[in-house]
């Protein structure tokens, strides 16, 4: 059974992915279709803002303390190893890690930052701006997945 400081991690573990997942979602499902809507140029310029605002403390805070947090689960699960729920927390761990995490800086990031050498008004711009939102999207929509996942696993390791 999983209990006191572990059980603890664990809840800890659901509501961060939890939390990701959900900013995820909200992407996938409805901010960058907004966006998509948007003439190019004005399309290319607020989701330059838009990535640049997100590294901020709170958000930051919630996405990389929920890898360490994960990290950390699979130290104490490989330490501990319950007799229940072993297995939901390194799937759930993996998932996160690599689906999420490891998304976000092997193909979202490197599409944010190609977006944000291009000046919005631009022909390239112009160019780039649905292949950027239709391949950023793909990709989120599996960090989404990844993400809600784990939060699942996490919680059926405790149930």
């Amino acid at each position: 059974m999983i209990d006191g400081a572990y059980f603890v991690l664990v809840v800890l573990g659901v509501l961060g992915t939890g939390l990701v997942a959900g900013v995820f979602c909200g992407f996938s499902t409805f901010v960058m279709r907004g966006l998509a809507a948007l003439p190019p140029a004005q399309g290319v310029a607020a989701m330059r803002a838009i990535n640049v605002t997100a590294l901020n403390p709170p958000f930051m805070l919630v996405f990389m303390g929920s890898a360490v947090l994960c990290l950390v689960i699979v130290v104490v699960t490989f330490v501990v190893w319950p007799d229940e729920g072993a297995v939901e927390l390194l799937v759930g761990s993996a998932l996160y890690l690599l689906g999420s995490f490891g998304l976000t800086m092997g193909a979202n990031v490197p599409r944010n930052n190609t977006l944000m050498r291009l000046e919005p008004g631009t022909s390239e711009a112009a160019a780039y701006w649905p292949v950027y939102v239709r391949e950023w999207t793909l990709w989120n929509h599996i960090r989404t997945a990844a993400s809600g996942a784990a939060s699942v696993l996490y919680v059926l390791a405790v149930a």
